[in-house]
């Protein structure tokens, strides 16, 4: 490929690399503003429930002290706040901090308030949760660690609410219950962990897919770009294929009335015959570089699009040129752009034939797609040419003799109506290529072009 190519793909590999790392580093940034309100949350309805406990059914514990936490959340809370801002990039591991603190603060007050007899130890699973939604695996198995770690520890340290004790524990403060307990905490944290995790990395894949779309629309971007550059070729390759057509009108006048030269006279004719054919070309170049988006989709006959495919060739190149096509078949598409689209795909087909090999465009109707296929008896490709075809500017032909850009251009333009561009080929025996379409590209897009 050359080297055009290879920065274009690389220029494409970076962009998405930047994008992907982009997309990361915003994820805490999104995640901050809803942390910060769940903590709000978290500590009104923890301080409800401790002066409920304290001063609503009596229970003997030190209130202060396990509202002490709470202050300290409430007081991170505030300050991180007053400094987030949505433009600036958050640190990932300032999250993880945070969840990190408020694990801590809730093993202390589950220390004071019954260890892990109180019910609310669950909520070690919410931080671990958080973590799973908002940062990375590291984290989350960081967290689930450290919450299995502080809540057996609960079982040593810890101050006894009667309230909670239900049955007698052992000497070592265990019991078959508590013993149970944890391991189902264990359990818990691990499922919960890994199942996140899980949802996690399918939210990552459909970012990768949204910049496969964002990359898409790039493509679009340079598709644009490039008709708008062929629509400034062609103005300036108007004036001169003019001046050419104006000498070879004098030269076949000349040869008609002074050489009386057949020969000469028919050169003549050819040129302007090919002159013409090229600013028929340029006009259209021009128009669509001037309206890139094409002209609307409209039902036409399939059998007649493959006819004015037809009559785009040479007389010469014509009678190679075969069409089986049902004449029911319809389809709704962008007439202009059909044609130039199945001409690249049959001067291709044209090009890899051998001589007096017809080439035969074939179209058949199946439920709600049809399918157009070139087919020619050519030298056929290899499977390392099968792998690259459809990149841009990736050709096997001579020096001079294309871009590489046609067949690129072509698959665009099938994805942008809803359909697909497949190539079957053999090495020795020719090359079927097949354009599928919806019968009914009008649901799908409202103009399209090449």
């Amino acid at each position: 490929m050359p080297d055009s190519g290879d920065g274009l793909w690389s220029e494409r590999f970076a962009a998405r690399s930047l994008a992907a790392a982009a997309t990361k580093d915003v994820a805490p940034n999104l995640a901050l503003p809803w942390v910060l309100r769940l903590r709000y949350g978290i500590v009104a309805g923890e301080a409800v429930i401790i002066l409920c406990m304290a001063y609503g059914f009596g229970v003997q514990f030190p209130v202060l002290w396990t509202l002490a936490p709470l202050f300290a959340i409430l007081a991170s809370n505030v300050a991180l706040g007053r400094s987030y801002r949505a433009s600036a990039p958050f640190p990932e591991k300032t999250l993880g901090a945070i969840f990190t603190v408020d694990t801590l603060c809730l093993s202390i007050i589950l220390g004071l308030t019954g260890g892990p007899m109180n019910p609310f130890s669950l909520l070690y699973l919410v931080q671990i949760t958080l973590s799973a939604v908002v940062l990375n695996k590291v984290w989350t198995w960081a967290l689930g660690i450290l919450s299995t770690a502080c809540f057996g520890l609960l079982f040593w340290f810890h101050v006894p609410l009667p309230i909670l004790e239900s049955h007698q524990h052992t000497e070592q403060g265990f019991s078959a219950h508590l013993i149970g307990m944890w391991l189902a905490f264990m359990i818990a944290a691990a499922l919960i962990t890994f199942f996140t995790g899980k949802i996690s990395d399918a939210l990552q894949r459909r970012e990768q897919e949204v910049l496969a779309l964002k990359d898409q629309v790039a493509k679009h971007e340079r598709l644009a770009s490039l008709a708008t550059l062929a629509a400034g070729a062609a103005h300036e390759l108007g004036t001169p294929l003019g001046t050419i057509a104006v000498v070879a009108r004098e030269l076949e006048r000349y040869a008609s009335s002074a050489w009386a030269n057949e020969a000469v006279l028919d050169d003549a004719r050819l040129i302007r015959s090919e002159v013409e054919r090229c600013r028929r070309i340029l006009e259209r170049m021009s128009v669509q570089g001037a309206e890139p988006m094409g002209a609307a989709p409209r039902e036409l006959a399939v059998a007649d699009l493959l006819s004015k495919v037809r009559d785009q060739f040479p007389q010469a190149q014509r009678n190679d040129i075969c069409i089986d096509a049902d004449p029911m078949v319809r389809v709704v598409v962008p007439e202009q752009a059909m044609v130039q689209s199945l001409s690249a795909l049959v001067q291709n087909a044209l090009d890899a034939s051998n001589e007096k090999r017809p080439v035969r465009m074939m179209a058949r109707e199946d439920g709600a797609r049809v399918r157009i296929s070139i087919v020619d008896e050519g030298a056929g490709m290899t499977e390392s040419v099968l792998r690259r075809i459809g990149e841009p500017f990736f050709t096997t032909k001579e020096p001079g003799k294309g871009m590489g850009l046609g067949t690129f251009l072509v698959r665009t333009f099938a994805e942008r109506l809803g359909g697909s561009l497949a190539f079957d080929s053999v090495a020795g025996r020719g090359t079927t290529v097949t354009l599928e379409l919806p019968v009914n590209t009008a649901r799908k897009i409202s103009h399209a072009a090449v």
